[in-house]
């Protein structure tokens, strides 16, 4: 059995921290970020990682910065084998990454899409597969060495949500294994200096789907941020509409659909030209309310 302490903030990151915690290998300590504003009211929240851990019944720090050395002695108090990081948010520097033996899960098969956004990049890609990779943390950008991967398949219907529960189960179970397999000693490998691409940040500008790209490409934009941040078009009247599902439409595919960067709802849908093809908007959200059938959407514009 491994001692560990656990650093995660994100809602990928809670589902980790239940698969370690039902392991042999449960933490003592989980460290995440402070209470943030979150949703429409701005009001003070707790990372996902946290509720979980405090409904597992797992101390919780929640420092302005794990490298200071309050943060880095709360850690080596608890005299862990491994630290265990994922998806935590912020910079890890020395001198913790030398106090600790760190190791980090990433969802993706490194070194393809390093960074913050991995999961989402490779649907918007049109990759088809990624998978989990278990790697020993330093100073680059999950450059480190790796000791465990799993792939995985992105199905042609995958969004954010289905895919990354899939890479969470398979994160977890590849997490217990390299804590398994600790005490005899872990063998990594350097990742490989070609095919390195990085997974930067989700921007507002990646949220809006640009009808000068082709549909098969906004498709694959609409299912990366769903169900967790959502696309947007601008609707007739100028406001934000939000799109949560969307099918794309081949030029050509006996429904012409309208001109490039037009938004058509004279049909049973809102369709958007694209440059080539068209995207059928299937759920939107309209501005101040609720997430509704793109049929529905309509049924209000006309009434």
């Amino acid at each position: 059995m491994a001692r560990t302490v656990y650093l995660g903030t994100s809602d990928f990151a809670a589902e980790i921290l239940r698969a370690l915690a039902e392991s042999p290998h449960r933490p003592a300590l989980v460290v995440t970020r402070p209470d943030r504003p979150r949703g429409r009211g701005r009001k003070l929240a707790a990372p996902p990682v946290a509720d979980v851990a405090r409904e597992l019944g797992i101390a919780v720090d929640q420092p302005e910065s794990v490298n200071e050395e309050p943060a880095r002695r709360r850690i080596a108090d608890e005299h862990p084998d491994a630290v265990v990081v994922c998806a935590f948010g912020a910079l890890i520097r020395e001198p913790l990454l030398s106090e600790q033996e760190i190791l980090n899960v990433h969802p993706s098969l490194l070194p393809r899409w390093r960074g913050a956004a991995p999961v989402e990049r490779a649907i918007m890609a049109g990759d088809d597969r990624t998978g989990v990779s278990i790697m020993r943390l330093t100073e680059g950008l999950d450059s480190g060495p790796v000791c465990l991967t799993e792939a995985e398949p992105i199905r042609p219907g995958d969004d954010y949500g289905s895919l990354a529960a899939r890479l969470a189960v398979g994160g977890g179970r590849l997490l217990v294994r390299a804590l398994d397999a600790l005490p005899d000693g872990l063998v990594f490998a350097d990742q490989a200096e070609v095919g390195v691409t990085y997974a930067e940040k989700i921007t507002s500008a990646d949220r809006v789907l640009d009808p000068a790209r082709p549909a098969e490409e906004l498709a694959r934009v609409v299912r990366a941020l769903s169900p967790h941040i959502g696309a947007s078009v601008v609707a007739p009247d100028g406001s934000r509409l939000g799109v949560w599902q969307a099918v794309a439409r081949a030029a050509g595919s006996g429904s012409s659909g309208p001109a490039p960067g037009e938004l058509a709802l004279d049909g049973d849908v809102p369709v958007l030209g694209c440059t080539p093809g068209a995207l059928a908007l299937t759920v939107v959200q309209p501005a101040g309310r609720r997430a509704m059938p793109g049929e529905a959407y309509l049924r209000g514009v006309r009434g």
